[in-house]
């Protein structure tokens, strides 16, 4: 839900914003205790399953957890990192979702990855008053070499101003660059990845696509955008909605790594 961060602090003009506990649909998995701080932290990927008493101070976990309901050693999908101890019990930050949503090549971008890259983009539109409300990704590669697609659906404040078609371009070339040097060596020194493209889609298209979601059995409660969509139904409906399409107009920096 990070998305949406900046949208609640205009309007809720800067107020503290907190989450009282950190749970799913599978289960309650605990509290929070300091809804205010706020914390760096670095990734860190162990492989071995380890009990929630034998976490360390400042290392990265995905959940895994057994319910009364059935769940036995369920992979929730979530990385958490450790903060600090409550007495015995571990308190933890949510880091993202351990997932993979787009890849081409060698390239891996995961959904954080991708958030932080809209986010940055979405700085260049600011602005014009004129913000990205939902967005979407996929790949597209029925093309040598393939590229990442990133649909959005723009909110426009009172007064703004719809933006040029060079804004989108440098949108573009933002995203790049606030992705991983691996994309970025993909993108200048292989080759093996196009430029990323935004097709901006009509407004309404995402309440469209969760319409279509709950027609299909999805819950309305339950229900959260896709960060990624493979399915073919849906990406014709996110086409069929495009009023534009812009491409970056350049590679984005990258250096390689050098040893001595």
């Amino acid at each position: 839900m990070a998305q949406y961060i900046p949208t609640l602090e205009y309007l809720s003009g800067g107020l503290p914003m907190a989450c009282t506990m950190y749970a799913s649909s599978e289960c309650y998995f605990g509290l929070n205790l300091r809804p205010i701080d706020a914390s760096s932290f670095s990734h860190d990927h162990p492989r071995q399953l380890i009990d929630l008493a034998d976490v360390e101070v400042g290392k990265d976990y995905e959940l895994v957890i057994t319910t009364y309901a059935g769940l036995y050693r369920y992979r929730v999908g979530d990385v958490l990192h450790v903060t600090g101890f409550h007495n015995a019990a571990p308190q933890f930050r949510f880091v993202r979702r351990k997932n993979v949503l787009l890849s081409v090549d060698a390239d891996k971008t995961d959904e954080a990855e991708l958030q932080r890259a809209v986010g940055r983009a979405a700085g260049l539109l600011r602005p014009l008053g004129a913000d990205v409300a939902e967005y979407t990704s996929r790949t597209e590669t029925k093309e040598i070499p393939g590229h990442y697609i990133i649909y959005w659906e723009l909110l426009l404040k009172e007064s703004g101003k719809w933006p040029e078609k060079e804004v989108f371009d440098n949108c573009c070339l933002e995203m790049e660059e606030a992705l991983n040097s691996v994309y970025r060596q993909c993108r200048v020194a292989d080759g093996s990845v196009g430029p990323l493209e935004i097709r901006v889609v009509r407004s309404g298209t995402f309440e469209e696509l969760m319409d279509y979601a709950i027609s299909r059995g999805a819950s309305i409660n339950q229900y959260k955008v896709p960060r990624c969509v493979t399915f073919g139904p849906i990406i014709e409906l996110l086409d069929s909605r495009v009023v534009s399409a812009h491409f970056s107009p350049a590679r984005p920096k990258w250096t390689p790594h050098r040893t001595n």
